[in-house]
């Protein structure tokens, strides 16, 4: 992990995000924001679609976009939900992100009203013995 993560700037990103979000069938907003070693930040929110499996996710949303930009070494990601309780990211979220950095630091944020509450964990707390596509690699010769 790099230096001391400054976490505040990333809030906000993510705050922010979240507003932009179109959730008109869950009615739950999702803000993320990513850092990468580059020093870059990306921002992502969650996009819900009639057809479900069209939906992409806040978190997803930032990895597509760090991507897009032609980064590739995230170094934190925060999670903006609605409640007390901070949610995680999903499944496949964990899963796309173990793609570039599965230690990971998560800041899960939950906000209620002007209240927030923070949990600092990892991506490889949230998601142990993530599949890595390295693992069906077979060594060449046998």
């Amino acid at each position: 992990m790099t230096a001391a993560i400054d976490w505040e700037p990333l809030v906000q990103l993510a705050l922010a995000t979240r507003e932009n979000a179109h959730a008109p069938y869950s009615s739950y907003p999702v803000g993320a924001s990513l850092l990468t070693a580059s020093g870059k930040t990306y921002g992502g929110c969650n996009v819900e679609n009639a057809s479900f499996g069209g939906t992409i996710c806040a978190e997803r949303t930032a990895i597509v976009s760090m991507v897009a930009a032609g980064d590739r070494d995230p170094v934190a990601l925060v999670v903006v939900t609605r409640g007390t309780t901070p949610a995680s990211p999903c499944g496949i979220c964990r899963q796309v992100l173990a793609e570039f950095a599965i230690e990971l630091p998560v800041l899960l944020v939950g906000v209620d009203g002007s209240a927030q509450v923070r949990e600092l964990t990892t991506l490889g707390e949230l998601l142990p013995r993530a599949f890595r596509g390295a693992a069906l690699t077979t060594p060449s010769g046998g």
